[in-house]
């Protein structure tokens, strides 16, 4: 997965170090796109994060949903086709787009297939998970640290089992 992984592993940081309120739920749902729409239908707000590009790579950015339908729809040559903007626009247009929605992006170095993140966006990983736990606390739900924290699941990166 590469430094496309960042939002897998921000999201394995969030779960092993907190505990969140009843209604908030941390998922990771895989590549983005259309298939984000049954998760957001309805919601009344969102922090989504992804690999974004941007002009220095690990930089972390925070961008609202306000910002996020100025952009203009790209032409789409990753698996991210077509992406959280289609997908907003989709629940705009259907009545059932949450009201607020941030998507912090980190910008990756390498999209190349791998497993493992590029040293610079694996340093990023804190930051961005700050920014989620800051958008929370903005949002009036604010996790708690976890009493025993765990070493995140990072399920993909583990050899295969194969069976004998």
């Amino acid at each position: 997965m590469g430094d496309d992984a960042v939002g897998p592993h921000v999201v394995a940081r969030l779960l092993a170090g907190f505990e969140f309120s009843p209604g908030v739920a941390v998922v990771d749902v895989g590549t983005p796109g259309l298939d984000l729409t049954p998760y957001l239908a309805g919601l009344r707000a969102a922090v989504v994060v992804d690999a974004v590009r941007g002009d220095t790579p690990g930089g972390v950015r925070v961008i609202r949903k306000g910002e996020l339908v100025t952009w203009s729809v790209p032409p789409r040559l990753s698996p991210h086709d077509p992406g959280l903007l289609e997908c907003l626009m989709a629940l705009e247009l259907a009545g059932r787009a949450p009201a607020d929605v941030t998507l912090v992006g980190v910008a990756p170095a390498s999209v190349a297939t791998g497993t493992a993140l590029t040293p610079i966006v694996a340093a990023a990983l804190p930051a961005a998970v700050q920014a989620v736990l800051d958008e929370l606390r903005r949002l009036g739900v604010p996790p708690r640290p976890r009493p025993q924290p765990t070493p995140p699941d990072l399920w993909w990166e583990r050899p295969a089992a194969v069976p004998r």
